[in-house]
């Protein structure tokens, strides 16, 4: 991977976004012998670097893998300090031209001459240019909002990290999901007063399956407290208000995780004139068997092409649409060049 000081690159593919679906991509066109960089507004695979610090995998090593590089583990579900490893070798043993901490601003021009405009971490404006774009922003920046009083107080967070900081502490956990699950049992076990809140009759069904029964039990033995068919209605600076089905209840609380679940950059999307299938998850429209958008020459890839849909696309299914990508860019260049 190329570390340099910031200038415009002038490619034939960019990539916004550098999680493992924008590296495959970039790998599969740097294949076609076309110059491919990617930008990121934070490190490479920001996301899964924002991904709880003990976190496990739910899949196995080889349905992580990109490039064709083998991804070695001596667990059969690998942690997250594993894959962010992999992923910088892989970066490395391509040598893909990476720019961090570049957040794109906007993007003009059109097929065959894009212009994306990017400010660096120091507030310093860029302009890449190139031929094609693939759009591999993912969903994990934009967490769902509660849209309640108290929300943007400093102890309300949309992403939980490790349990360390929590001992002690009346803790609430908002959702129902895996995040809500893997931090509600990590926060316990590290001494915090955990209340698990969601607003289904039940946790998930789709909690992994050795998370499930672990916090069924801390419930059922009363070690976390949960309170189902309920929402949150306000948070204040030493407590939070419930609406449970027996009414309004307030408890003592210093933090609350709202981990609700997140959605991709709809508006970014819309600013590169990319249409939404309002009637389908708020789809992006584009062409099934290239992943070309209804822009020409702006692909789309990985979790943005679900829509809302955010549990469809993950890591082991986005990983192969560059190669959809790299089809149609390998077949549009050898069309030019039988023109030329």
């Amino acid at each position: 991977m190329n570390q340099r000081k910031p200038d415009a690159a002038e490619v034939d593919v960019l990539v916004i976004g550098a999680g493992p679906t924008g590296l495959a991509c970039a790998i599969a066109a740097q294949r076609l012998g076309l110059r491919v960089a990617l930008v990121d507004k934070g490190c490479l695979t920001n996301s899964l670097f924002h991904y709880p610090a003990n976190m496990t995998f739910f899949t196995t090593p080889e349905l992580l893998e990109i490039g064709d590089v083998p991804f070695p583990s001596p667990h059969q579900k690998p942690t997250r300090a594993e894959a962010l490893e992999y992923y910088r070798k892989v970066a490395q043993h391509y040598h893909l031209d990476v720019r961090q901490y570049q957040n794109v601003e906007r993007v003009s021009g059109a097929d065959g001459a894009f212009q994306v405009h990017v400010t660096d971490a120091f507030g310093r404006k860029l302009t890449h240019t190139a031929r094609k774009l693939i759009v591999s922003t993912g969903y994990y920046d934009l967490p769902n909002t509660l849209d309640i009083p108290g929300e943007t107080l400093p102890k309300v967070m949309h992403y939980y990290h490790e349990p360390h900081p929590y001992f002690g502490q009346d803790v609430l956990v908002i959702g129902g999901k895996n995040s809500a699950a893997i931090a509600a049992l990590e926060l316990w076990r590290h001494g915090a007063r955990v209340t698990l809140v969601h607003r289904g009759a039940e946790l998930h069904s789709h909690i992994k399956y050795w998370i499930k029964p672990d916090i069924e039990n801390r419930i059922k033995n009363g070690e976390v407290t949960a309170y189902f068919n309920t929402t949150v209605s306000e948070i204040t600076e030493d407590a939070v208000t419930l609406l449970t089905p027996q009414g309004p209840r307030s408890l003592p609380n210093q933090f609350v995780f709202a981990l609700t679940g997140y959605h991709p950059d709809f508006t970014f999307l819309q600013s590169l004139g990319v249409s939404l299938d309002e009637a389908n998850a708020r789809c992006p429209v584009c062409d099934p068997a290239t992943l070309e958008s209804n822009v020409p020459g702006i692909y789309l890839a990985g979790v943005v092409v679900a829509g809302e849909r955010t549990n469809e696309i993950f890591i082991e299914n986005g990983r192969f649409h560059g190669d959809l990508i790299a089809r149609d860019l390998a077949a549009r260049t050898a069309t030019a060049g039988t023109r030329r």
